[in-house]
């Protein structure tokens, strides 16, 4: 992939530094109310326990730290795959991309939840060295920069797909990435910019983000068989301020013009960040709002997903 060139096409101007940095500054305040409630450093710790899991086996699943760089940058990764030490086929992957807040306890949680399914996930660590950034000037620079300068931002994505794909336990070829908020907008972009995966899954991404230049994308190259052309599915609420009914239209637009399968799952009554627990807490609701509802719907749509994707996988 010839990121530079790609660069090039989709320089344009984004929203990160209002809507972003809004939803930082409310995220902030609820861990500060968290961590004051309970008296002790929340939801700011960096991984917990999950720190101490490397190559430890959970009940049924096994995870290792997986290390891997780009740029001079050095990430650690946390990998979460079935214990099936008893069988040499390869396992499909997700590549599971965290939000603004970096690989957190709750992100590996979430990695825990995807591998007991059936899967080899590797939650990528975007930000590098585990950083778990908790507040808006933390925050700010670090997404600001990626939007400014996707070829590194790309290229942080792209290194965790290597990483993960070497793998002895993963098919290469069966790889499709999923991401949360600032997740979904790296897997949705990691697509449009050629990345060799099978699909993508936006839970709540921000579309503000999205370059709008899908050309770089192989249209020409889409098998039409429906288990091996490229799918994607947008879980998003109907009053995210960062997926709105524009952006959702000129996204839906460019990935039909490059051959793209899509599906577009809208949620009523849901805002950004539906599917965090934490977001109970926001002190703006009207950007950021946990919905159980809704939240529930994006898992059961996301397991009927990757069934589709994968039907060869005897998934959990």
């Amino acid at each position: 992939m010839n990121f530079g060139c790609d660069v090039v096409l989709a320089t344009r101007k984004v929203g990160w530094n209002t809507l972003w940095l809004k939803s930082c500054a409310i995220f902030h305040t609820i861990n500060a109310r968290l961590t004051a409630e309970r008296g002790s450093a929340g939801p700011r710790t960096r991984c917990g326990m999950s720190m101490q899991r490397e190559g430890r086996q959970m009940g049924d699943l096994i995870s290792r730290d997986v290390g891997y760089s780009h740029d001079g940058c050095s990430m650690l990764g946390y990998l979460a795959l079935p214990d099936t030490s008893d069988d040499a086929e390869p396992l499909p992957a997700i590549l599971l991309v965290h939000d603004a807040f970096g690989l957190t306890g709750d992100m590996i949680a979430t990695a825990e939840r995807y591998a007991a399914l059936g899967f080899a996930v590797l939650a990528a660590d975007v930000w590098g060295d585990r950083t778990t950034p908790a507040t808006e000037p933390e925050i700010g620079p670090l997404i600001g920069g990626m939007a400014r300068d996707r070829e590194r931002w790309m290229g942080r994505i792209a290194a965790a797909h290597e990483a993960l794909i070497v793998l002895p336990e993963v098919d290469a070829a069966s790889v499709v990435a999923i991401g949360y908020c600032f997740g979904g907008s790296s897997a949705l972009e990691y697509l449009r910019i050629g990345g060799d995966i099978r699909g993508a899954v936006s839970i709540h991404g921000g579309l503000d983000l999205l370059a709008p230049d899908w050309s770089a994308w192989p249209a020409t190259d889409v098998v039409t068989d429906e288990t091996t052309s490229v799918h994607v599915l947008l879980c998003t609420g109907a009053d995210d301020p960062m997926a709105t009914a524009p952006m959702r239209t000129q996204l839906e637009s460019s990935l039909s013009a490059a051959g793209v399968d899509w599906e577009t799952d809208l949620y009523s009554d849901t805002k950004h960040a539906f599917t965090n627990p934490k977001s109970a807490f926001s002190p703006m609701p009207d950007v950021v709002a946990y919905n159980p509802r809704s939240s529930a719907r994006a898992w059961a749509s996301t397991t009927r997903f990757l069934a589709e994707l994968f039907p060869e996988a005897q998934l959990a």
